[in-house]
């Protein structure tokens, strides 16, 4: 079987997984107790946080660690709402946000607050006028991802943080950047970011890691209560094993990001290009992150077409896969205006640094048997 769902959850590197086990082996202190067990819990967990501070190029100090990128979502869009409430209580977000966003957004407008979902164009992105236009005297927080974790189109970050911050500069922006580091540069002064969140497991790294960058200066309401970890922010024991593991993941794919984007771009246009060539299917996805390929085919089941690929070989996604077992049309096609047809027959392929020229030759012609298959089963029935 041959495995592209990179966008969903990666592999672990050897390396993670050797020192996750050892972590776990040896270093099983509390990192808030006093003694020398204790103390070397702590010694890694510092050295992680700085090992991640430099990958993003901020300071340790602006590190929080979390979960994962679910918690560091919601922790930046509802503890920064809860926090400065009292300047205002509009929201702006993209009607295309992962759904750890998008949920969290919905979920504020239950306790007053107003959220402003932009819509997007017929490719998926969202304009800095469009963002700017859409800020109000009570806006606190602006939220958009970098890149789309179904279709892989990546949003003008740069013009938005700088837009924003020029006209608005108490506005906070957050960064959804769980499917664009390790992928694409990441900017986060230039960008001039607030927030940024981060997954390890999207990163070849362990579950149940993840952290959130809080820019110097900016203050969020803890949704976790309890003790003083992570600087009051995020309470509870730090799972030392994992944020040392993607610790080590977020430096090996920072490091790689350029050599592993320009083999993953050759291998995306190589498969957008036979998608093309495939008159049942429609490709939804351009040239912008390196390692998704996303495409319809109106009028089939998303699921019928993967299950089929998978008895070829070759596992794939529908859609996010927070939100895959759900029988809807994807909503974020249908904000690009796609019919429901097309919504409901969306598939992501995505790549990672492991695949060779050969997996995607696999992977084009399971493609090709896939469709006919089906395209036979469909004339059979008529």
């Amino acid at each position: 079987m041959k495995y592209f769902d990179y966008a969903a959850t990666t592999p672990p590197f050897e390396e993670v997984i050797t020192t996750v086990a050892e972590v776990m082996r040896r270093h099983y202190g509390n990192p808030s107790s006093m003694h020398r067990y204790g103390e070397d819990a702590d010694k890694l967990i510092k050295r992680s946080r700085e090992v991640c501070a430099a990958a993003l190029g901020v300071s340790p100090a602006e590190i929080v660690f979390t979960s994962g990128a679910t918690e560091s979502n919601n922790l930046a869009v509802k503890g920064a709402a809860l926090h400065y409430q009292t300047r205002g209580k509009h929201i702006v977000t993209v009607s295309t946000e992962h759904p750890s966003v998008y949920e969290a957004c919905k979920q504020l407008t239950n306790l007053g607050f107003e959220v402003t979902f932009l819509p997007v164009d017929e490719k998926g992105h969202v304009s800095a006028e469009q963002v700017c236009a859409a800020v109000r005297k009570d806006t606190i927080l602006v939220s958009i991802m970098h890149v789309n974790n179904e279709t892989g189109r990546v949003q003008p970050l740069r013009d938005i943080g700088v837009a924003l911050k020029k006209r608005f500069p108490r506005v906070l922006f957050h960064i959804d950047g769980v499917q664009g580091f390790g992928k694409l540069p990441v900017d986060l002064r230039g960008w001039q970011a607030d927030l940024y969140s981060l997954s390890a497991h999207k990163l070849r790294g362990p579950k149940g890691a993840g952290l959130l960058f809080v820019r110097e200066g900016v203050e969020l309401f803890p949704l976790l209560s309890g003790g003083s970890q992570e600087q009051g922010v995020r309470a509870g024991t730090e799972n030392v094993p994992l944020l040392v593991g993607m610790s080590k993941a977020v430096r090996l794919a920072g490091e790689r990001q350029a050599e592993t984007a320009r083999r993953m771009i050759e291998w995306r246009e190589r498969v957008a290009a036979e998608v093309k060539t495939i008159p049942q299917l429609r490709l939804n996805s351009g040239k912008e992150a390196p390692h998704i390929v996303h495409f319809s085919y109106p009028g089939m089941k998303a699921e019928v077409l993967l299950h089929t690929l998978e008895q070829l070989g070759v596992a794939v996604s529908t859609k996010s896969a927070c939100s895959s077992k759900l029988a809807e049309p994807s909503r974020v096609l249908l904000a690009m205006g796609r019919n429901e047809a097309e919504a409901a027959g969306g598939i992501r392929i995505s790549f990672g640094d492991e695949h060779t020229e050969q997996d995607i030759d696999e992977l084009i012609l399971a493609l090709r048997q896939a469709v006919a298959k089906l395209e036979s089963l469909e004339r059979w029935k008529r």
